[in-house]
């Protein structure tokens, strides 16, 4: 009897141990639950009965256990591709239903996005919609689709990426604040852009290339127009000074041909005869310098040799 009563004392004490064991964990998990701390790279949203109650930004916070509730959200930047997916190898897989779009002269491109976002509003990205991230990948493709289609295929492939990223992240930058899903455009990047099919590829790189001929073609003609148009022009100026050195000696020579004239036309008229003659003897004087003169009756046989009386004959006798 007395050993039963021992047991049952036995049994009585160590259900009261456990029980207050089982309390004293149960007290410690509840103090040591109300507390949380907030990492650098998040923010809390503590909800009561389903109502938020406060945002905590990075710390040490206390919680009304059983009360409260905290969703911790990620306030770092994250990245998606859009055309494309990282498979486990870290390969790009192109995803067709994504990449391919369509340009304004109607034809096709293959073209990826990287997008880079985070969180602006973690009570709006809590509960304004179930997915987010899907949300704002939908809404992305649309924004880059009604980019793409304000371009050609050719500008798409090599020129107008920076502007169509610019474009398109712009656009949804807005849309994105308007559906206020709590989620923010960092950046949005072009990763590549190709045609879809190997037969256009074999198309634009020809087009490429004949671009590029184009180019050295007109390179080539503006360093051939540098080199001749200074020659031409020096050529030009030459050819001018020239003619301006021609005119000047004209215009000098018919000035002293008119002053000439004039002057003899005044001797003319004070002595019309006497400048008969004098003009006759100088006009003979130069068409006949070398000519002899001969004095005959016209009846003289033989004609003698005549000394001159010039100096000059004297000398060289």
């Amino acid at each position: 009897m007395k050993l039963q009563r021992e047991h049952n004392f036995s049994a009585a004490k160590f259900g009261k141990t456990a029980l207050a064991i089982i309390v004293g964990i149960f007290i410690l998990s509840t103090v040591m639950g109300s507390f949380y701390n907030v990492s650098e790279q998040e923010q809390a949203v503590v909800t009561q009965f389903g109502k938020v109650v406060a945002t905590n930004t990075a710390g040490l916070y206390f919680k009304i256990p059983f009360i409260q509730r905290v969703h911790m959200v990620d306030m770092t930047t994250h990245g998606i591709g859009i055309g494309y997916v990282i498979d486990k190898n870290g390969q790009n897989i192109t995803v067709d239903d994504e990449g391919i779009m369509i340009t304004s002269d109607f034809n096709f491109v293959d073209i990826d996005f990287y997008l880079e976002y985070k969180v602006s509003d973690p009570v709006a990205y809590i509960y304004n919609t179930n997915n987010p991230e899907s949300v704002m990948k939908n809404i992305a493709l649309a924004s880059i689709r009604s980019t793409v289609i304000n371009y050609p295929v050719d500008e798409v492939i090599t020129t107008a990426k920076g502007q169509i990223q610019s474009e398109a992240k712009e656009r949804l930058q807005s849309a994105l604040q308007a559906e206020n899903v709590g989620l923010t455009v960092v950046n949005l990047s072009v990763q590549d852009a190709e045609p879809p099919t190997d037969e256009i590829k074999q198309a634009f790189k020809a087009v490429e290339t004949a671009k590029q001929g184009k180019e050295t073609a007109v390179n080539n003609a503006r360093k051939y127009q540098s080199e001749q148009v200074p020659a031409a022009e020096a050529e030009a100026d030459r050819i001018v000074q020239n003619a301006e050195a021609e005119k000047a000696a004209r215009i000098a020579e018919a000035e002293g041909q008119a002053a000439r004239f004039n002057s003899i036309f005044e001797e003319y008229s004070k002595y019309p005869l006497i400048t008969k003659q004098r003009l006759f003897y100088e006009a003979m004087e130069n068409v006949l310098p070398d000519a002899k003169v001969i004095i005959t009756d016209g009846k003289t046989q033989q004609i003698l040799p005549l000394d001159s009386f010039s100096g000059d004959s004297a000398s060289g006798n």
